[in-house]
């Protein structure tokens, strides 16, 4: 009788024991394997499309998976009037598939030569939405950028009374600066204080690439976000050196250490409103990428829904995907979210090694490589 005690009391602690690892995650239940997963269709809040061949050649890609796009401006020569801007979208609306719904939302380049008045013609224009600040020479098309940020704060003011927002390529261009540190320096040096100066303006830092950005956007008001690239949730910078130089994984801000990687999944899958997607999908001619002096931009287009599913899966957190893909650039921007739905199913599949005819070749990201989701 002593003994069938003892036995019933060692069961009952083994069993608090095990309940209480599962409270603590110390355990885990297998997690069922997800076929396919159901979402309100998103957007890009962030994407390049390029114009004449190049966009005939991309633009179906966004349009496929993204209802609608911050279209980038960095042309050449840029896109810097509302009139240009118009001409522009005509261009990107006559690329759109047949039968497909798709978006464009404009932006211009925020130059020297800006004027107030242009601020408010863009704010009263249904079809502009932001305006997008280079610093001269920071990346693809930018020799035209703003080369003395506080000379710009009258535009800066501008935006703030018109109510439309300010997008950052938020990088520091002097020669004497890691290229590592460039987005941190930029925010020390110039973007805390664009907010202490104009607390309503809405500014959304791009395609963030450091711990430190991710702390500087959730400490400031809800008036600042930041978009995060399938590319810099994915890969840390040794993912430029794997096997020799890697031209297609090199983009402007550049790769970061694994650390800064883990801060922006974390950040990407906290549920934190602020963070929302922008692929950055940037496409070059693959002989420009590949060549002596290669061009800044990764093209993810192509599988940028897939991209961003596989690293939300990995870091268990696919039920934030939509929230992140599909509701939070939409609420930022004040426009209505989507009501209709995309689905990715959970198949292995090959991506292309290349995109375009007639002379136009693209290398996408993860060309030839196996990825596991496909949008159906």
């Amino acid at each position: 009788m002593i003994a069938s005690d003892i036995l019933k009391k060692i069961l009952l602690i083994f069993i608090y024991t095990i309940a209480f690892a599962f409270k603590q995650g110390i355990l885990q239940t297998s997690p069922q394997i997800m076929k396919t997963l159901t979402i309100t269709r998103p957007d890009d809040w962030h994407v390049h499309v390029r114009n004449s061949a190049i966009l005939k050649t991309v633009l179906p890609h966004t349009a496929r998976q993204f209802a609608r796009a911050i279209i980038m401006p960095n042309l050449k020569p840029p896109v810097t009037t509302v009139d240009q801007a118009l001409t522009y979208r005509d261009e990107i609306l006559a690329a759109v598939p047949m039968g497909v719904d798709f978006t464009p939302l404009m932006t211009l380049y925020l130059t020297a030569a800006t004027t107030e008045a242009d601020i408010k013609k863009a704010a009263e224009s249904e079809y502009i939405h932001a305006f997008k600040l280079y610093p001269a020479g920071a990346t693809t098309h930018s020799d035209l950028g703003v080369a003395d940020i506080v000379a710009a704060y009258p535009l800066f003011a501008a935006m703030e009374k018109h109510q439309i927002p300010l997008l950052i390529h938020g990088e520091v261009t002097d020669a004497d600066c890691d290229i590592f540190d460039r987005e941190r320096m930029f925010i020390d040096r110039y973007l805390t204080n664009i907010i202490k100066h104009f607390p309503d303006l809405r500014v959304v830092l791009e395609h963030v690439t450091t711990a430190e950005a991710v702390q500087f956007v959730e400490s400031t008001s809800t008036n600042v976000a930041a978009t995060i690239t399938p590319q810099h949730l994915l890969y840390n910078r040794n993912a430029l050196f794997v096997g020799g130089i890697r031209p297609h994984h090199y983009c402007l801000p550049v790769l970061k250490r694994e650390q800064h990687r883990l801060a922006l999944v974390k950040a990407a899958t906290s549920g934190n409103p602020k963070f929302f997607l922008g692929t950055d999908s940037a496409p070059h001619l693959t002989n420009l990428k590949e060549s002596s002096c290669g061009c800044a931009g990764c093209f993810s287009a192509p599988i940028a829904l897939e991209l961003y599913a596989e690293a939300f899966e990995a870091a268990n957190a696919l039920d934030k995907l939509e929230g992140f893909a599909s509701f939070y650039g939409a609420d930022f921007y004040r426009l209505p979210r989507n009501t209709d739905t995309i689905t990715l199913e959970k198949t292995s599949w090959d991506v292309a090694a290349s995109y375009g005819d007639n002379g136009i070749s693209i290398t996408p990201l993860k060309a030839n490589e196996t990825i596991c989701w496909q949008v159906q």
